[in-house]
């Protein structure tokens, strides 16, 4: 049996300012990491039927880094 998990949360800013930070791979580069110890280094987001999205995730120290 599936089960599914709901996250929901309210953020206080304007819809069109909270949809460019979500969309736009400058904005990505900035809130995209596991945690305080990774980082992304690029982003690209083509929202465009059949457009991909793609990000590199690294480890701040250089020790691992893979590309989704």
């Amino acid at each position: 049996m599936k089960k599914a998990i709901t996250v929901a949360t309210l953020i206080k800013a304007p819809i069109e300012k909270v949809w460019t930070y979500w969309t736009k791979p400058i904005h990505i580069t900035h809130w995209n990491f596991a945690t305080t110890d990774w980082w992304a280094p690029r982003a690209t987001n083509d929202l465009t039927k059949g457009g991909k999205f793609s990000f590199r995730m690294e480890a701040k120290d250089g020790s691992f880094g893979f590309d989704l």
